[in-house]
């Protein structure tokens, strides 16, 4: 999964933009392939985003194919006045959040076990030491919603503190103070 994810950024990047706006208008007119194109475009980067958000595959997939039903239904709502790459985000990051407080307040709340999510990122074992990023990986999902979704749009993702803020709906200040709050649990969860 880590390589889709990866390809599907690529091959975003590589055309940009432009490419984008060419499929979301005709997209717009009913052209269901073109929306299709831009699910493949860009669906490795939602998918990378709900699952570090959620730590759970299941979620993550849910949170992806509701942001994208969202998406099309919504699609004459894009003004292009930013990326569709970020009003993409916006819309999944909202998803994401729903789900969090619907989590929340379900008895027993939202826990992320290692059943569901055995390897959360679909590294290649190969790659780096499983150990090291598995812990890493764990402890990122184990941060609190807020600490943790701050520290993957911002951190992570690489959203300025404004941009995280205005998706998560919160003020700058607490953007700060939560990626402050989510690297010091990071820091102390990992030295242990």
């Amino acid at each position: 999964m880590a390589v889709t994810a990866e390809a599907s950024g690529a091959e975003a990047d590589a055309a940009g933009p432009v490419e984008d706006a060419r499929l979301v208008a005709r997209a717009r007119g009913g052209d269901l392939p073109a929306f299709e194109a831009l699910y493949r475009r860009h669906a490795g980067r939602i998918n990378a985003l709900c699952l570090r958000m959620t730590g759970s595959h299941a979620l993550a997939e849910d949170c992806v194919q509701e942001a994208f039903v969202q998406a099309w239904r919504h699609l004459d709502r894009f003004e292009g006045r930013s990326a569709f790459t970020t009003w993409l985000h916006r819309i999944a990051v909202n998803r994401v959040l729903t789900v969090q407080r619907s989590e929340s307040r379900r008895p027993g709340g939202f826990e992320v076990s290692d059943e569901d999510n055995p390897d959360p990122w679909g590294a290649d074992p190969g790659e780096t030491d499983p150990g090291k990023d598995m812990d890493l990986e764990r402890t990122i999902a184990s941060l609190p919603d807020g600490a943790r979704n701050v520290f993957v749009l911002h951190a992570v993702c690489g959203y300025s503190h404004q941009e995280a803020a205005d998706m998560l709906g919160i003020a700058v200040g607490t953007c700060k103070a939560q990626l402050h709050r989510a690297r010091r649990l990071l820091s102390e969860r990992l030295e242990q």
